[in-house]
């Protein structure tokens, strides 16, 4: 009796993170803003975000003022309440609101 075996590949699905908060998808945010997966990343760059997740409304501020203007100059018509949208759909905790 032969016996035949048949290895099969490991496919690993990997989901691209932003370095400075490796929780949210990059590449699933950038679709929903209509920007590249690059763009995002590099805006997200300068972010600092909440280690404890639990940002003061000055630290939201304070991001928000670095983030959405590089966005937007990626995709004017990005606005401050659809990138709390697409953010809060992939915030790990749910959506934040000060």
């Amino acid at each position: 009796m032969k016996i035949i075996a048949f290895v099969l590949p490991l496919i690993v699905a990997t989901v691209a993170l932003a370095d400075q908060d490796p929780n949210r998808p990059t590449d699933r945010i950038a679709a929903d803003l209509n920007i590249s997966e690059a763009v995002f990343i590099e805006c997200f760059k300068p972010v600092n975000p909440e280690p404890d997740k639990y940002p003061t409304g000055e630290e939201q501020r304070a991001n928000k003022a670095i983030l959405l203007p590089c966005l937007q100059k990626a995709n004017p018509a990005i606005t401050n309440e659809h990138l709390d949208k697409v953010m809060d759909t992939y915030r790990p905790e749910g959506a934040f609101r000060n």
